[in-house]
């Protein structure tokens, strides 16, 4: 028995969900890596927490498609699962890491990592930022390529050794060893007594091993809804309820995270983050809450251009104000701001409409030519 919860419809709740964490990150980047108003610092501070919603949203996307195709007894095909990510991830970013390469004007900072380690997604691991701060943002997407590698092999082998119902103690044991990695990392390398930013995220805040909090719980809402239908459906009666009580959770880690880099923070904080961003995903899925009913061209929009705006929008950034300072603009300045917002939402319409689509298209071409395939919950989520 499978949740009730409907993949063939659009759910606008994780639209909205998508456009808050690109808005997120997008003012965390801004704020930090740029000159900005100053009042976008208030709004800044806790934006790093976007890319912590966006692990929640792929962990729950695609293991849902997963534990669909085993709740079905349906063989998880790792050439399907492949072909689907390779066309909705690899061109865009291939583009970008192209530009990034071949035009040093596009640079926002001063060097990249070598390229093997951007074409490889290793790029994350060991990243020095003062050294490789140039598309240092693509640690994120490091890690979940990572993860889309390992999470159907995983399954495969649960499945095919009848272990899947032991899966949820996994969950669990790779959940503390997050924390515990953490805790190890931190003391160990003595970041108690380091205020140097660029040490703490390299071991803390860019290794995989450390970051895994967030797509844990996305599997483990995926679990929850397919395979305890029952339980899930009485938590989502709470749609709204579920909200205010992650807007608990989020007040205590912001507690614990007003010093990023704090053992507390480093420990702790991102835990109380991820869980807090489950129970929102919750809530969107729930059709008793308003994120669920509420419909919005503007958010659709924004989550449809959300990886193309992840990808390029330090580019557009560092060049818009560069060239605008030309013509006496100040790059402080709310005009800079607006125009920085504008510039990065028509290169994102670009890629999509250039790179992004016409692959999505020759994908399901691809596809139609093999065995039918349950539809990918990414793509209603963002289509």
């Amino acid at each position: 028995m499978s949740t009730t919860i409907s993949t063939n419809k659009k759910l606008y709740g994780l639209d909205h969900l998508r456009a808050l964490a690109i808005i997120l990150v997008f003012l965390y980047h801004y704020g930090r890596l740029f000159p900005h108003p100053e009042w976008t610092n208030a709004i800044s501070t806790f934006g790093w927490s976007g890319v912590d919603l966006f692990f929640v949203l792929s962990g729950y996307l695609i293991a849902s498609q997963l534990f669909q195709k085993i709740a079905h007894q349906q063989k998880i095909s790792f050439k399907q699962f492949f072909i689907k990510r390779f066309f909705r991830i690899i061109p865009a970013y291939l583009v970008v890491v192209a530009l990034y390469f071949l035009f040093p004007f596009f640079r926002e900072r001063e060097a990249l990592a070598p390229l093997w380690k951007y074409l490889t997604f290793t790029q994350n691991i060991g990243l020095d930022v003062n050294k490789n701060g140039t598309f240092s943002h693509a640690w994120s997407l490091c890690i979940e390529e990572q993860f889309y590698l390992f999470l159907p092999l995983l399954l495969i082998a649960l499945v095919n050794f009848k272990l899947i119902k032991k899966g949820f103690w996994l969950l669990i044991a790779l959940f503390v060893f997050g924390i515990l990695i953490r805790w190890y990392s931190f003391n160990h390398f003595d970041l108690s007594n380091n205020d140097n930013w660029v040490d703490w995220s390299k071991w803390i805040y860019y290794p995989t091993w450390c970051r895994l909090d967030g797509l844990l719980v996305g599997v483990s809402i995926a679990a929850l809804l397919q395979f305890k239908p029952v339980f899930s459906k009485k938590i989502l009666n709470y749609g709204n309820a579920l909200l205010l009580g992650s807007l608990v959770l989020f007040a205590t880690a912001y507690f614990f995270c007003g010093n990023q880099e704090s053992f507390a923070a480093s420990v702790f904080g991102f835990p109380l983050v991820d869980i807090g961003y489950g129970i929102v995903v919750l809530c969107a899925l729930s059709n008793k809450s308003f994120l669920y009913r509420f419909k919005s061209t503007i958010t659709s929009k924004i989550a449809a251009l959300s990886y193309g705006i992840y990808l390029i929008h330090k580019i557009v950034i560092h060049v818009t104000q560069n060239q605008l300072i030309k013509f006496k603009i100040d790059d402080n300045s709310n005009l800079m701001f607006f125009i920085c917002i504008v510039t990065v939402f028509i290169v994102s319409l670009i890629l999509n409409e250039t790179i992004e689509k016409p692959f999505l298209k020759l994908r399901k071409k691809i596809l139609a030519k093999g065995k039918p395939v349950l539809k990918d919950s990414r793509e209603v989520a963002s289509a």
